[in-house]
């Protein structure tokens, strides 16, 4: 274990959970930013699913690099170095408003995937170690709920800030000259935040949090990762959160666009009705597992549940608004479109339930099952690329609806991981 300084906690788990929060907050930006980037851009389903291709490709192949960055600067370094790339990632977006280069846009996301990689990788330790070790899970259930609740503050925020002034734009023809007043409304907003993530990254180097020192741990062996591989339970895990996080990100970044394509004026809000559901699903995980549910059995329902809404998502009738109606919510929504919402519910239990199923049984070898089972993130980036391609790069509403189905595999998958994968012993 790290030798941690005896002091009160208090302040380095205030430090690390803000750090969460602007993870969370950065990561479903992206949820306002794929539709808004294909309202100015006149963007198809699939080049607008670029935007968030961009941000999680950089966390698939960066990961490693980012590891042996913290080994040579250390975590507290590593932090901020994490920052002032997202910072950079910030300040690209200016010359991406001004010139609306897609590419430039694509750029960015990616500088901010590094960035967020680096980050994710110096202060993901900090909430295990930081403090006793029998009340590590609370602590990563509590940086789960801030890295989603930002996700529900996050589209609001965007929203009041960026498209406050242009309302009725969606559906209306836009002239060059609103495309360039949309455009430049992203400048100040991006730049804000820059500033505010390079002033943030400069006090963490000056703040008391103490450096974690790593245990002294033999190179990892060649035959390892095979050796690791040769267990079905993880690496079908390996392939379940995969899939799993190709329809969380589907959920939470696509339903602004399938919003803007049924004209719905506050498309760039949707991510919050999604990530709102996915706190609720947090804290009902936090209190009825174990107590109530194994991980075994709400993980099982959690598949059902996400097949049984992408059938009814795929199926359903746009104009009906029977669950609005019924909550009684100001904005009157589509019920396919708070369908897609609700999945976030289905989705917030399945990370936390797949990695101790993956990892059981390891040993020796569950820190390397523990590398590998984070390159499930790489599903980020694939979800949204498959519904792009499912919709036929068509901007019709019905389209996008029909390109939900691409979720129904993943959710059959985590369904057979949750009933038998992760009870394999051999191949054979």
């Amino acid at each position: 274990m790290s030798e941690m300084n005896k002091q009160s906690s208090v302040v380095p788990m205030a430090i690390v959970a803000t750090l969460f929060f602007i993870l969370g907050f950065a990561t479903w930006l992206n949820g306002s930013l794929m539709p808004f980037l294909q309202q100015i851009l006149q963007l198809s389903p699939f080049q607008a699913s670029l935007i968030i291709f961009s941000f999680y490709i950089a966390v698939t192949f960066t990961a490693l690099p980012s590891a042996m960055i913290i080994r040579k600067v250390g975590y507290k370094n590593g932090m901020a170095l994490g920052m002032a790339t997202m910072m950079v990632a910030g300040l690209l977006f200016i010359p991406a408003a001004k010139t609306q280069i897609f590419a430039l846009f694509l750029f960015a996301q990616l500088v901010m995937g590094a960035g967020q990689t680096l980050l994710q990788t110096a202060v993901n330790p900090y909430v295990v170690r930081i403090g006793p070790e029998e009340s590590a899970a609370v602590r990563v259930s509590i940086m789960g709920i801030l890295n989603k609740g930002a996700g529900v503050v996050a589209p609001i925020v965007f929203t009041a800030l960026i498209l406050s002034d242009f309302k009725g734009f969606v559906g209306k023809e836009l002239s060059q000259t609103d495309i360039d007043a949309m455009a430049n409304g992203l400048i100040l907003p991006y730049l804000g935040m820059a500033i505010f993530i390079g002033i943030l990254g400069f006090a963490v180097t000056k703040m008391p949090l103490p450096e974690l020192i790593d245990d002294d741990v033999d190179e990892q062996k060649p035959g390892q990762v095979k050796e690791a591989l040769s267990h079905p339970s993880l690496a079908l895990g390996i392939v379940a959160l995969f899939v799993y996080v190709a329809v969380e990100v589907i959920a939470g970044d696509t339903i602004g666009s399938f919003a803007l394509s049924l004209g719905v004026e506050k498309y760039s809000v949707m991510t919050s009705y999604t990530m709102g559901c996915m706190v609720l699903g947090y804290f009902l995980g936090i209190l009825l597992i174990p107590r109530v549910l194994s991980q075994q059995t709400a993980l099982t329902i959690s598949a059902v549940l996400g097949c049984v809404l992408t059938l009814a998502i795929v199926t359903g009738s746009n104009e009906t608004v029977f669950i609005s109606t019924l909550f009684g919510l100001k904005s009157v929504l589509p019920d396919t479109l708070l369908l897609i919402a609700v999945l976030g519910f289905a989705n917030a239990i399945v990370w936390p339930a797949v990695w101790p199923l993956a990892l059981s049984g390891l040993g020796k070898l569950t820190s390397v099952g523990s590398g590998l089972l984070v390159m499930g993130i790489a599903g980020g980036a694939f979800g949204p690329l498959f519904w792009g391609l499912a919709s036929g790069g068509v901007k019709s509403a019905e389209a996008q609806q029909m390109a939900y189905i691409v979720m129904l595999p993943c959710y059959l998958f985590i369904l057979f991981y949750a009933v038998k994968g992760h009870k394999m012993k051999s191949w054979k």
